[in-house]
């Protein structure tokens, strides 16, 4: 299953696509955001609870009675920047912790944007991956996922205040609000098509007709000319737009220019600590690291003001 249902549709489409459509009054929200849980349930558990181990932070989570992490009813937007599932052995408990979060935060309050790894559900076919929980994605559970791209739970970005979140990142500016019509506008055909005789040549066609976002690169799809969801980090230039972006993986976090790669729990799994979140307000961005004493380390990436 690829997500837990996620009930009912986002009640419009500036609080789907930015920080700036929520009613935040005098109080902006801070931003929080983690990349890359390929089904990895302990070390994405023990990267969100930093905010808790940390003096200067609200938590954004808190465990409850049950041993779940359950949403803190903090003024926060947490985001997943795509790659949920795969790799790892937990893929329906990050899923079923995420779906959670969704239905107790208030609307807008918990965004996830699609991975690579869950633009494989979309076209599963073409892929392929059959080792992989994306790639064994059953029919009904895929057009639940596509239906749920359609209600604006799942988007191809999402603007922060200085910052776009996207999982692989663009060289190039594009609009937050066009790229996230296109992907519903994607999921629809494949809606359409879905069980039909049309199917698996929809799943091909989508990925050139929304290539900005769904596109892959030439030879390997993380090459030059891949979209939003398959770039890889070292196809973006220094000069390419403010982006906090996950998918390639690093040991630590990674600045080059104005893209900010926050893909590190995996290449920790080894070891104590390396854990990680990007912590963004109006006027700069930090991470929170997990250390191998388990205490939380603060650092600020940079300031907007």
């Amino acid at each position: 299953m690829p997500l837990p249902i996620l009930d009912g549709p986002l009640p419009s489409s500036s609080v789907r696509d930015s920080v700036n459509g929520l009613s935040i009054g005098d109080s902006p929200p801070t931003i929080v955001s983690i990349s890359d849980l390929h089904g990895y349930l302990e070390p994405t558990r023990s990267a969100l609870l930093t905010l808790a181990d940390h003096p200067e932070f609200a938590p954004v989570v808190v465990p409850g009675d049950d041993g779940a992490l359950h949403w803190a009813d903090e003024n926060y937007v947490l985001v997943f920047n795509g790659d949920l599932i795969d790799r790892g052995p937990a893929n329906e408990g990050v899923l079923a912790l995420v779906a959670r979060l969704v239905d107790e935060a208030p609307p807008g309050r918990v965004r996830i944007t699609l991975g690579n790894h869950e633009a494989i559900i979309l076209s599963p076919d073409h892929f392929g991956y059959t080792q992989w929980f994306a790639g064994r994605v059953g029919g009904d559970d895929r057009r639940q996922f596509l239906e749920q791209i359609v209600a604006g739970h799942i988007v191809a970005a999402y603007e922060g205040y200085n910052v776009t979140y996207v999982h692989a990142g663009s060289p190039t500016e594009y609009r937050v609000e066009k790229v996230n019509e296109s992907l519903i506008e994607a999921a629809k055909k494949l809606l359409e098509a879905a069980g039909t005789e049309y199917d698996v040549g929809t799943q091909r066609r989508i990925i050139d007709e929304h290539q900005r976002v769904l596109g892959v690169g030439t030879g390997h799809p993380k090459n030059p000319g891949a979209g939003l969801v398959w770039l890889d980090f070292e196809h973006l230039p220094p000069d390419a737009p403010p982006q906090v972006v996950g998918h390639t993986r690093h040991s630590i976090p990674q600045r080059k220019g104005s893209v900010y790669c926050q893909n590190v729990l995996r290449a920790n799994l080894a070891s104590k600590g390396g854990e990680a979140v990007f912590i963004e307000t109006p006027e700069s961005l930090s991470s929170l690291t997990r250390e191998a004493d388990g205490n939380v380390e603060m650092r600020e990436i940079n300031r907007f003001d």
